[in-house]
């Protein structure tokens, strides 16, 4: 079953989709885009995990530790399917990332890997937008990086009853195929990320954890339309739009272009002051 939240008759209201219909409460239907969509859960908190697909370790040449690490993503960054994506005036380097997002059903602490199922509500799909012209800063919390306003995307709706193993993830750019892989290379898979975040940190109903994104990540510019696609959980479609207010200059650290920013953006394929930086596969 896969439920969404939208606005109808100014109110949110949570609708299930019956094939390709939406179905209020009071008996209602309509096309499953007519609708504006929020976000299909209000969480707590999203959690995001860094490096976890295969392909995207490769691309950065990365060693990971026997155990995966993770940031933040305020609740403020929420968006939905259909909504804009802001770039800030002054910045260059907004990515994608495809991601499944783990939708938790009830509190959960302390559990096994092979008791985390039970917890599960569902998966949604994310995007985990990142402003890395800010990667310089933060002291690698990437809070505006990752947190920045309109950045987290989750949507349409929340499906119950999916099995994760083998499914295909694709993100599209106008169309054209960016990012495409396949859970089955995901280092650390669904239920181990539950637990191992619920080891110290409770999980309450209707948080997210957004599980990784393959290869490929790269900047989008505005006017792009953004989709990402997941096997069985249908289609997330945001466009990215130029911000009308200005970072300030007066305060904190500024947009920048510096070999961090380049190299994490354009995954290790880049070009600095003309000289063509080795590739890092």
């Amino acid at each position: 079953m896969e439920t969404r939240r939208i606005l109808l008759d100014g109110l949110a209201t949570t609708v299930v989709r019956q094939g390709e219909e939406l179905v209020a409460p009071d008996g209602r239907t309509m096309p499953l885009d007519d609708p504006i969509h929020l976000p299909p859960v209000e969480p707590t908190k999203v959690v995001c995990v860094h490096l976890n697909y295969e392909s995207r370790r490769a691309e950065f040449q990365a060693s990971l530790g026997v155990a995966p690490t993770y940031f933040h993503k305020p609740v403020s960054s929420l968006n939905a399917h259909g909504g804009e994506i802001v770039r800030p005036p002054r910045c260059k380097y907004l990515n994608f990332e495809g991601e499944i997002g783990i939708v938790m059903g009830e509190r959960c602490r302390h559990v096994a890997p092979e008791e985390a199922d039970a917890f599960i509500d569902g998966y949604t799909i994310g995007n985990d937008y990142g402003l890395h012209d800010f990667r310089d800063t933060d002291a690698g919390s990437m809070l505006r990086v990752k947190g920045s306003d309109t950045l987290c995307p989750l949507g349409p709706g929340v499906v119950t009853d999916w099995d994760f193993h083998g499914k295909h993830i694709e993100t599209r750019v106008n169309g054209t195929v960016a990012q495409s892989g396949n859970t089955d290379e995901m280092i650390w898979d669904m239920h181990y990320l539950v637990a191992d975040i619920a080891r110290t940190i409770t999980l309450e109903p209707g948080d997210v954890i957004l599980s990784g994104t393959p290869a490929r990540s790269r900047p989008v510019q505005p006017g792009d339309v953004v989709e990402v696609e997941v096997e069985g959980l249908g289609v997330l479609r945001n466009t990215v739009v130029e911000g009308s207010v200005p970072v300030r200059d007066d305060v904190g650290a500024q947009p920048s272009e510096s070999e961090e920013v380049l190299s994490t953006a354009m995954g290790g394929d880049w070009e600095l002051r003309g000289v063509r930086a080795p590739r890092k596969d």
